[in-house]
């Protein structure tokens, strides 16, 4: 059992969500769905990779993986190719839009992140701070399980 009791886990659970929700509202900015923002965001940072591994990472089905490169392509943000190791298998990369369009929501989600934490106390900042690695490493063990 965790160090938290469910009633922790639950408030863990929603205050992270609510972060994430309203970082997405404030800063999404075009017509792409969360799912295909974060199969976008998830090649700007691994680079090519290949829709097999895209699909574990992201936690999505195939047929689903697929339906979202596709609208990411269509909207000029990926490129699918076939991968040079394997004739068979197909990858995806960011293109150069696609790349400044992962760079402009990141610098926005954390300007508008910065700008909540300044408006927190000294004290709510510095256990955030202290909060930071822990958040990691639950962060890690997360993606790990997967």
């Amino acid at each position: 059992m965790s160090g938290l009791d469910p009633d922790e886990l639950a408030r863990l659970r929603t205050d992270l969500a609510r972060v994430a929700r309203g970082l997405d509202r404030a800063t999404r900015g075009s017509d792409l769905t969360r799912s295909a923002l974060s199969v976008l965001d998830t090649v700007a940072v691994r680079g090519p990779i290949g829709m097999g591994e895209l699909a574990t990472v992201e936690g999505v089905n195939p047929t689903m993986l697929s339906r979202l490169a596709g609208r990411l392509e269509a909207a000029g943000l990926l490129v699918r190719d076939t991968d040079p190791d394997d004739g068979r298998a197909v990858r995806v990369a960011v293109t150069e839009a696609g790349a400044a369009e992962h760079r402009r929501r990141r610098e926005e989600r954390t300007r508008l992140l910065g700008a909540h934490v300044d408006a927190l106390t000294p004290d709510h900042t510095a256990r955030l701070r202290a909060a930071l690695p822990a958040l990691d490493a639950l962060a890690a063990a997360l993606r790990d399980a997967r």
